[in-house]
């Protein structure tokens, strides 16, 4: 089963600002305490194809993580796919980016899935990632804001 879950926010920044900041998947951890660590694992700046490698604690549980950009429209829109092979893993997820007054709206999503045995926990994680996602969107909002 698979399942998403999004959040939206206003950040107080121009859209090109936020676009470049969360385009950086380095600055993941700046608002997303499960990831532990991050480095971009191709040369260049971000675009489709690039790949960030990770390690993040879900449920206190470390695991590796790899994701791709498949989609990058500057400023605007950013999708990317997990490519490891996890219980559960993000299949596709994104930012969407639009003005609002003198500030950027901001929706991420992503939709769970799981694999294997993790086909029985994809509904428990994505219940807690439906619970934490306007936290998450906050965090995010916040990360931004102080640059």
């Amino acid at each position: 089963m698979a399942g998403s879950f999004e959040a939206t926010v206003v950040v107080d920044r121009p859209i090109e600002e936020v676009f470049a900041f969360l385009s950086d998947g380095t600055n993941d951890p700046r608002f997303s305490p499960r990831v532990l660590e991050i480095e971009k694992a191709t040369d260049g700046p971000p675009r489709v194809g690039t790949v960030y490698r990770s390690t993040v604690k879900d449920a206190g549980v470390k695991t590796k993580r790899e994701f791709e950009l498949t989609e990058f429209v500057p400023p605007t829109r950013i999708r990317w796919a997990e490519r490891s092979k996890n219980l559960v893993t993000a299949s596709e997820g994104g930012y969407d980016l639009s003005p609002e007054g003198s500030g950027t709206r901001v929706r991420i999503y992503n939709v769970l899935e799981g694999h294997g045995f993790g086909k029985l926990l994809a509904p428990m994680a994505l219940r807690q990632a439906r619970k934490g996602a306007d936290d998450f969107g906050r965090a995010i909002k916040a990360a931004v804001e102080a640059g």
